[in-house]
């Protein structure tokens, strides 16, 4: 047992090497290597997302941001619950974008392949989810927003390979499907803001507007944060049965928790 998982942990740093220091000869790798989304989560997303979710609580609530000789933590609970919801929502993004992806893959002459879609986000994410390292020194959060830069070009080179666009198209539907991974990123920030308060709320007892409106280039952003607390619930319990699934092995399980996931990718956000 004991070896399986020395194992596994090797193929994954290894894939991780691969995938960053040579990608153009890993996308072929890939391609050809039978997968199917248990696998890919359990035995890749969900361990490598782990580090940026660890590292944010660990940088946040145990080491905290000091200025003007202050030092600002959140708290622990607030740290935990944090993490929990960023990590969950993390999973359902890669997720989300693969859709995404597979579905933009005409536009651009590709073809629709749900797997390769997922495959294509999952591992070119690899380079975001090991920036988030820098996570550790708050101070140093930006470098692992720089390191993320990186997953453009592992998409921009995965694209050709896996979606089977034309070399020409690849970057079109690299910037659109980035653009997407932005917004998507956006909204999970501001999801995960809301579900857990910031260090400003400890100061004292404030009561939570029902709806916060956050105005854009774009136009105003509308959260309603009175079903927020409803809608956080319903995706904790689909991903207590995605992880019961993965416990079972029961694939057709794993894959129907994460529809659950991803039909519940919007929060109560209007625009």
């Amino acid at each position: 047992m004991q070896n399986t998982y020395e194992r596994q942990i090797m193929n994954l740093v290894q894939r991780v090497k691969e995938i960053l220091l040579t990608p153009k000869q890993t996308w072929p790798v890939i391609e050809a290597e039978p997968a199917d989304i248990a696998s890919l989560y359990t035995q890749y997303i969900m361990i490598l997302a782990l580090i940026p979710a660890i590292a944010g609580f660990i940088g946040m609530s145990l080491i905290g941001v000091s200025a003007m000789g202050m030092s600002i933590r959140i708290p622990l609970v607030s740290g935990l619950v944090n993490m929990v919801v960023g990590y969950v929502l993390s999973l359902v993004m890669i997720y989300v974008l693969s859709l995404i992806a597979d579905a933009l893959a005409p536009t651009f002459g590709g073809q629709k392949d749900p797997m390769m879609a997922l495959k294509l986000v999952a591992y070119s994410s690899t380079a975001g989810m090991i920036g988030g390292l820098f996570s550790l020194i708050p101070a140093l959060t930006m470098l692992g927003l720089l390191t993320s830069l990186y997953s453009i070009y592992l998409i921009f080179l995965g694209i050709p390979v896996l979606m089977k666009s034309p070399p020409e198209k690849a970057l079109p539907y690299t910037v659109i499907l980035v653009v997407c991974g932005i917004l998507a990123g956006v909204v999970i920030g501001a999801v995960t803001h809301l579900v857990t308060p910031g260090p400003s709320l400890q100061m004292g007892a404030v009561e939570r507007a029902p709806m916060v409106s956050i105005e854009t280039p774009q136009g105003s952003v509308k959260v309603d944060t009175g079903k927020m607390e409803e809608w956080s619930k319903r995706m904790e319990e689909a991903g207590k049965k995605l992880e019961k699934a993965q416990q079972f092995g029961d694939q057709a399980a794993v894959e129907q928790a994460l529809k659950e996931m991803a039909a519940l990718n919007q929060p109560p956000v209007k625009y």
